[in-house]
């Protein structure tokens, strides 16, 4: 898969942003996982991806309001790599002749690590809590997220920024184990500065 770049990361670290700049500055084909998630969710079965059905099988609070952070890290399906052969098998079906950048917070570095034939193809983005909070807060609609579809939009919305954080860490000691490179995306970086320290890991 020497055509394949790999931007993964934590939610809120800019890599949609990023990965969408290089596609389009360079002529590549932009590959999203989290447009594909729903696709992917109805091309498994239980057996395959347990903790995905399980999730699927539940109502909002019990998503997002009545697990700690720790037990939504531990179960929830993509962080646990679920689905990820999914991503293989569309990338394998693209035509190898234009690269294609890859993103999502579903690039589980030791899942990434095997398929990397190429130094300088993958990269972990890894946002403070300030940054993030600051990246959702610019996004936000107010009654638009999902959360507000739970009894107490307040709690799921602090347990996911826990649990995300939780992830994050765990992203920084998994690519440090793995000698794979990352970034800290804090405040103030800028847009352009980011993706001109992803250019450079990806050498262009």
């Amino acid at each position: 898969m020497r055509h394949v770049y790999w931007i993964g990361g934590g939610s809120g670290a800019g890599k949609s942003t990023i990965a969408r700049r290089l596609a389009d500055r360079q002529g590549w084909r932009l590959y999203s996982t989290d447009d594909v998630m729903g696709d992917h969710a109805r091309r498994t079965t239980p057996d395959e991806a347990p903790l995905l059905h399980e999730f699927m099988a539940m109502d909002m609070d019990e998503r997002w309001v009545d697990r700690s952070p720790q037990t939504m890290l531990s179960t929830f399906h993509w962080f646990r790599g679920e689905g990820f052969g999914l991503i293989v098998e569309d990338l394998l079906r693209m035509p190898r002749e234009t690269c294609v950048v890859v993103e999502g917070f579903r690039l589980l570095p030791h899942l990434v690590q095997p398929l990397l034939t190429e130094p300088g193809h993958a990269v972990w983005l890894l946002p403070t809590p300030r940054f993030r909070q600051a990246a959702f807060t610019g996004r936000a609609t107010r009654g638009a997220g999902f959360t507000e579809r739970t009894s107490d939009p307040e709690r799921a919305n602090r347990n996911i920024a826990a649990r995300d954080h939780l992830f994050t860490e765990r992203l920084r000691e998994e690519t440090a184990r793995l000698q794979l490179p990352a970034i800290t995306v804090d405040l103030p970086m800028s847009e352009d500065e980011l993706a001109e320290r992803v250019g450079a890991i990806f050498r262009l």
